[in-house]
C-alpha cells in the first residue's frame, strides 16, 4: 500500500469550528496511524478580499493547541509546496486547458438572466433544471461573436447528460448519482480565477493525497470532482464523508452564527455565561464573532484542556465501543479508525463536554495546573510577574515556566516563594472547584490586599451586623489565633483550637465560623475555613480580622 496522505483544507476564515476540528482531528489520526503517515495542512485561500495570514493565525494556533500538528504546510512546507491555493493559479489554468482541449469543458457566454429563465422554464414545467448550452462557444470564431455582443465568458463542466457514477465512500459505502440532475458547473470564472471544485481536485492530485476525509456536505460535490479528476487522468483518492456536527439537541448542522439561538439551551448559556466572567476579568473582547462556543479559540481563552477538546471532539462521530469514552490522544492514534465514524450526526452537547473537561483537569498533576492558572492571576492583576510586566493576555504563556518570579502587587511583605507557595496551596484547597484554569479567578480572597480586602456586603450584614455576639467571639478567638506559633498556623492545627475554643464557651461551630470566613476572606462561601486560614498565614489572617473587627465597631 502507497503511503497513506491526508489532508485538511480550511479557508482563512479567522476562526477554527468545532466541525472543523473534527474533521482535522481524524485527518490527522487516520494518517498517523499507519506507518509513515502523513498529515497535509492546506489553505484554500482563493478569497483574494482577504488578509490571509492575520485570519489564518487563530486556525494555525488553534490545530497547534490541541496537538493535531501537520507534516507538511504553512511554517513547515515540504515536497509538493506551495500549500496556499492562492500560489497555485498556473497548475489550476493547465488543468482547464486540459478541460477544453479534450473536450470536457466549454466556454459559456450565457448572462444570468438567461440562465435564470431558463430555471423558470423548468420550473413551470416540473422538470429538472439542465442547461441547453445555447451560449456555448464550440470555436474561437464564436467567442469572438460571443464577446462582441458585451458578453463574458466562464468555463463549465461538460456533464454527461446520461449514466450515472458510483461514489465508493468508506463511511457509507457505494452512493450513486445519475449525471442528469449535475449541471455544468462553473470552473473558472470571466476574471480567470478558479472555483473550488477544479483546485481541489487538481491540489489533491499533485499533493498525492491517498484519502479524502470530509465533512458530509461535500459528498454531493463528488460527482463533480470525480469528473473532473477521470477527465484530467488522475487517479481517484480514496473517499470518507464524515457525519456533521449538529446543534445541540438537533439534527441540524452547528453553526457560530447562530449564537442567540443556543444561548436558549440552559448547557450552552452556562458554558458562555462562566467564559464571560473569566473574560471580563481578564480584558478578553466577548463578541460574538470570536467568543463563542462554536470555535475553539473560546475554549483556549477561558482555560479548557487541550486532551479534553481533542477527547470530547474525537467522540463526536467515532466510538471505539459502546462503554470507552475517555481517551489521551496517544489512546486515539492507537485506536481510532474510519470503521467506528457514524453515518449519523452527532449532536454537540456542553455538559457532556463540560464533563471531559472536568474529568481530565481532575486528573492533571499539580505543578501543571498551577502553571496553567498562573496566566489568569497574572492577566488578572492579582499577581505579578516582572517578565510579562506589559504582556497582554494573549501574550502570556498558557503554561508558566517553574522559574517564573511571582509577588504580589500590593506588597514587598511576601517573598516570590511564599506569592508561589500560596497560589499552590489556593488551587489545593479549591480542588475539583476549579474546573477550568480561569476559574482561579474564584479565589481572588487570597490574592488582594489585607489592609483593603473587598467584603460581600451580604454576607456581612448576615454574619456579622446582624449578630450581636459576632464581634465578641471573633475577638476572643483573635487571641487565640495569635498565641499559636507561626509554624504551626496549619489546618490541623487551626481546627484543634477553633474546636477548643467552641467546646471551652459551649458554642456551635456555625456560631462563630461563618463570622471567621466573612472576617478574613470578605465572602460568605469558600475553600474549607482552616484551610483558608493556613492560605493566608498567620499575619495575613490576623490582620484581616483586627481590620473586620474595627470596621464592625465603627
Amino acid at each position: 500500500m502507497s503511503v497513506v496522505r491526508t489532508r485538511f483544507a480550511p479557508s482563512p476564515t479567522g476562526y477554527l469550528h468545532i466541525g472543523g476540528v473534527r474533521t482535522a482531528l481524524f485527518c490527522y489520526l487516520f494518517a498517523k496511524k499507519h506507518a509513515e503517515g502523513r498529515f497535509v495542512l492546506r489553505i484554500d485561500d482563493t478569497d483574494q478580499q482577504r488578509n490571509v495570514q492575520e485570519a489564518l493565525a487563530p486556525i494555525l494556533s488553534g490545530l497547534k493547541w490541541l496537538g493535531i500538528n501537520w507534516d507538511e504546510g504553512p511554517e513547515v512546507n515540504g515536497p509538493f509546496a506551495p500549500y496556499y491555493q492562492s500560489q497555485r493559479a498556473d497548475k489550476y489554468q493547465a488543468a482547464v486547458d486540459k478541460l477544453l482541449a479534450d473536450g470536457f469543458a466549454y466556454r459559456d457566454y450565457s448572462r444570468p438572466e438567461e440562465l435564470q429563465a431558463e430555471r423558470e422554464e423548468a420550473q413551470a414545467a416540473k422538470r429538472t433544471f439542465v442547461y441547453s448550452r445555447r451560449f456555448m462557444a464550440e470555436t474561437e470564431e464564436d467567442c469572438r461573436r460571443f464577446e462582441a455582443e458585451g458578453r463574458q465568458g466562464v468555463v463549465r463542466l461538460k456533464i454527461p447528460r446520461e449514466g450515472s457514477v458510483v461514489v465508493r465512500d468508506l463511511i457509507r459505502g457505494d452512493v450513486e448519482f445519475e449525471w442528469a440532475q449535475e449541471q455544468d458547473h462553473v470552473i473558472q470564472r470571466a476574471d480567470g480565477s478558479c472555483l473550488y471544485h477544479l483546485a481541489n481536485v487538481v491540489d489533491d492530485y499533485d499533493l498525492q493525497i491517498t484519502h479524502v476525509i470530509r465533512a458530509e456536505e461535500h459528498l454531493s460535490n463528488t460527482p463533480r470532482q470525480i469528473f473532473i479528476a477521470q477527465s484530467l487522468g488522475y487517479p481517484l483518492p480514496q473517499y470518507a464523508h464524515l457525519p456533521f456536527v449538529a446543534e445541540p439537541g438537533s439534527k441540524t448542522k452547528l453553526s457560530k452564527r447562530k449564537l442567540d439561538k443556543y444561548l436558549k439551551n440552559r448547557d450552552f448559556a452556562k458554558l458562555v455565561e462562566q467564559g464571560k466572567k473569566i473574560a471580563d476579568r481578564v480584558g478578553l473582547a466577548t463578541t460574538a464573532d470570536g467568543f463563542n462556543p462554536v470555535i475553539v479559540d473560546f475554549y483556549r481563552q477561558v482555560g479548557y484542556l487541550p486532551e479534553a477538546i481533542d477527547n470530547y471532539i474525537a467522540l463526536l462521530g467515532w466510538a471505539l465501543d459502546d462503554k470507552s469514552e475517555y481517551f489521551s490522544l496517544k489512546e486515539l492514534l492507537d485506536l481510532f479508525t474510519l470503521e467506528g465514524v457514524t453515518k449519523a450526526s452527532a449532536s454537540f452537547d456542553p455538559a457532556k463536554l463540560f464533563a471531559f473537561q472536568e474529568k481530565h483537569m481532575a486528573e492533571l498533576p499539580a505543578a501543571e495546573k498551577y502553571a496553567r492558572v498562573l496566566r489568569y492571576l497574572i492577566a488578572a492583576k492579582y499577581v505579578e510577574a516582572p517578565e510579562y510586566a506589559d504582556a497582554t493576555f494573549e501574550a502570556l504563556p498558557e503554561l508558566a515556566p517553574a522559574e517564573t518570579v511571582v509577588r504580589l502587587p500590593w506588597t514587598d511583605a511576601l517573598s516570590p516563594e511564599a506569592v508561589k507557595a500560596t497560589i499552590e496551596k489556593t488551587v489545593a484547597a479549591a480542588g475539583d472547584r476549579i474546573k477550568v484554569s480561569g476559574d482561579v479567578l474564584d479565589f481572588d480572597e487570597f490574592f488582594t490586599d489585607d489592609a483593603a480586602f473587598p467584603i460581600d456586603e451580604k454576607a456581612w450584614k448576615k454574619r456579622i451586623v446582624d449578630d450581636a455576639d459576632a464581634v465578641g467571639r471573633l475577638a476572643d478567638f483573635l487571641a487565640e489565633l495569635e498565641a499559636i506559633p507561626e509554624a504551626e498556623f496549619v489546618a490541623e492545627t487551626l481546627d484543634a483550637a477553633l474546636h477548643a475554643f467552641l467546646e471551652k464557651r459551649e458554642l456551635k461551630p456555625a456560631q462563630l465560623i461563618h463570622a471567621l470566613r466573612v472576617a478574613s476572606t470578605g465572602k460568605g462561601v469558600g475553600v474549607g475555613m482552616f484551610d483558608a486560614l493556613a492560605i493566608l498565614g498567620k499575619d495575613r489572617a490576623t490582620k484581616r480580622i483586627r481590620r473586620s473587627l474595627e470596621l464592625a465597631r465603627q
